[in-house]
């Protein structure tokens, strides 16, 4: 699976890309991660900013830089799927993030910075908005961090063992290892019983409780 990201500062998501999970992907040749900065794709690689119309704080960054960007990114690609990272876009979720795995070899993210990007980029692309909460954050970084890392534990044979994915199974919200007991300012913390007495149905029950189900 390849990921395109469309972004102004690719080095953000360095020290998360070399790490777990993502790295191994990455080396093993599973997932590849290419960047494009609008900035090389426009005649004023310090320009790639104005203010908006209407008025308004902040900059807005130009069109024309990032949907060059983008028409790099796609090349020949039929069938590629463009997202567009945006507060007030569509919530991401575990749904989409299997839908995307299943059906797109590539996948480019647009990521946004100051007061985001001139609106017309979506116009000219079909893309998909998306925002990962409820929140406003700096940029668009932190969001497609999010979207690769998601998309990518999706994606068949990363994980190793299918059971690793935590929405595929009964999960619970307390996990819990070894040592059975330890003490902590004169009070002794154990595991649950239930999770040592080798009842699996009885576990499984005091998982879905847990989760509220």
């Amino acid at each position: 699976m390849n990921f395109h990201i469309i972004t102004l500062f690719p080095s953000a998501l360095d020290s998360y890309l070399n790490e777990s999970i993502l790295v191994r992907a990455i080396k093993d040749k599973k997932i590849k991660i290419k960047f494009y900065n609008p900035r090389d794709f426009a005649k004023n690689k310090r320009q790639v900013d104005s203010r908006p119309y209407g008025g308004g704080p902040g900059m807005v960054i130009k069109a024309e830089p990032v949907i060059k960007a983008v028409q790099k990114a796609k090349g020949k690609k039929q069938k590629v799927k463009i997202i567009f990272l945006s507060p007030s876009g569509k919530q991401f979720d575990n749904v989409y993030a299997k839908k995307i795995s299943k059906n797109y070899k590539d996948v480019i993210i647009i990521s946004g910075h100051y007061e985001g990007i001139d609106a017309r980029v979506k116009k000219v692309f079909k893309t998909d908005d998306i925002t990962i909460g409820p929140y406003i954050l700096t940029g668009g970084e932190l969001p497609a961090m999010v979207l690769i890392d998601t998309i990518t534990r999706q994606v068949k044979g990363i994980l190793g063992n299918e059971e690793s994915l935590e929405e595929s199974r009964i999960a619970s919200s307390e996990v819990y290892t070894r040592p059975e007991s330890f003490k902590y300012k004169d009070k002794n913390y154990k595991v649950p019983k239930v999770l040592l007495s080798g009842h699996h149905k009885e576990i499984e029950q005091w998982k879905k409780l847990k989760n509220g189900n």
